[in-house]
């Protein structure tokens, strides 16, 4: 284990940008400064609740992302679904570095992927931002303008979790004629370790202790952008 630079460790030599074809990005409290339903919730008036579920979801102690996301999305059932419209015009911004880091790997010749336990009205605007060349993320069940508690399935299934993220990563390689060993996967909790555990370049950013234990990369200091150090001049 080295440490680069103040706040930026890494295992293993230092890779070549040019080695590596795709990479993959989580969303919340990765390539954006919140989590957009821990945001919802306070707008709601429900905020501690779904937070302290969130965390324990995040730190692996709900170890079924899928049971700990049903068990916060029926806690915002009901709720008026102009709250969304508000956290992305209100709440949502980039992480520092985010778009240097995305703008660098694209000039570099990567194709951008986003894949996310988060939900398509805020990856949509995310994706735009930083041209991701592709996204799957949870789609949200509306009703008569309210939220239902449930998510709508998709071409690719139901539930973006640890397995959806890692299949996601597998089939963005398949698409490029790729080996998993050139993608690089970026996230910062529990439910990233799968993807990051396939992929050739694994990057904690400000992740919770159990991902910076098992990632290649962590940043913990300063934005995104600084993986760019990582790299061989």
């Amino acid at each position: 284990m080295t440490e680069l630079s103040p706040g930026l460790i890494l295992r293993g030599d230092r890779p070549r940008l040019s080695h590596f074809r795709l990479a993959a990005f989580d969303m919340d409290s990765t390539l954006i400064a919140i989590e957009c339903i821990d945001e919802i919730a306070l707008l709601a008036g429900i905020g501690d609740q779904v937070a302290a579920i969130t965390e324990a979801a995040m730190r692996g102690e709900i170890t079924s992302f899928r049971d700990s996301l049903s068990r916060r999305l029926a806690l915002l059932a009901g709720q008026p679904a102009s709250l969304l419209e508000r956290v992305l015009r209100e709440r949502l911004q980039l992480n520092p570095g985010a778009r240097e880091l995305c703008a660098a790997l694209k000039s570099a010749g990567l194709k951008l992927g986003l894949v996310s336990g988060g939900f398509t009205p805020f990856t949509r605007h995310v994706a735009a931002e930083l041209a991701m060349d592709w996204v799957r993320a949870n789609e949200l069940e509306i009703v008569d303008g309210r939220l239902t508690g449930r998510v709508v399935a998709q071409s690719w299934g139901d539930v973006v979790d640890a397995e959806e993220k890692r299949r996601f990563v597998l089939q963005a390689c398949e698409s490029l004629d790729c080996a998993p060993d050139q993608a690089i996967a970026v996230g910062d909790g529990a439910n990233d370790l799968l993807m990051m555990g396939v992929a050739g370049l694994s990057v904690a950013y400000h992740a919770k202790p159990a991902v910076r234990a098992q990632a290649k990369v962590s940043i913990e200091s300063g934005g995104l952008d600084r993986l760019l150090e990582v790299f061989v001049p």
